[in-house]
């Protein structure tokens, strides 16, 4: 399976300077579980805007052009195709797909899921979610979380591929 993993505001922002334009403390801790012990894929930029490198727990995946890019205790490679043939020798792993943008980009059509939490607010930042074909998915399931500053009220959705 492929999944995107990610968090958007009312607009589809999803990031600013290599990071999250908010702090859900609920929306980390399903990040964590639905990406523990999985191959999550990020970019360069994405990668090294995390907190704490590599995320434990999982194999961490780095797509970057940059050919002398090191990242200890992360796997590095160059290309989509590189990427789905790592994933193909761990069959018995998800694929995780966990951003930026042209990550996303890449992989958007081959995704079976896509794991989403949309937050009511509207935020600041730089990266916005690519336009995704939503007729392709149906939604699964959805759960409701309010919140004290309504800004911050979220959803979180299950989106699987239609076939």
């Amino acid at each position: 399976m492929i999944a995107f993993v990610w968090a958007q505001d009312h607009t589809g922002l999803i990031g600013e300077e290599g990071h999250l334009p908010w702090h859900l403390k609920d929306d980390l801790e399903l990040f964590h579980q639905v990406t523990k012990g999985q191959l999550v894929v990020m970019g360069r930029r994405t990668y090294e805007g995390l907190p704490k490198r590599p995320l434990p727990a999982r194999t961490n995946i780095i797509l970057t052009r940059d050919a002398d890019y090191s990242a200890p205790g992360a796997v590095v490679l160059h290309s989509r195709a590189d990427v789905l043939v790592y994933a193909s020798t761990h069959p018995e792993l998800n694929l995780m797909i966990v951003g930026g943008a042209q990550i996303f980009t890449l992989f958007k059509d081959d995704v079976d899921t896509l794991l989403v939490t949309r937050i009511a607010g509207t935020f600041t930042g730089d990266v916005r979610m690519p336009s995704l074909d939503w007729a392709q998915f149906e939604l699964n399931s959805s759960r409701h979380v309010a919140n004290a500053d309504p800004a911050l009220a979220h959803d979180f959705e299950r989106w699987d591929r239609k076939h």
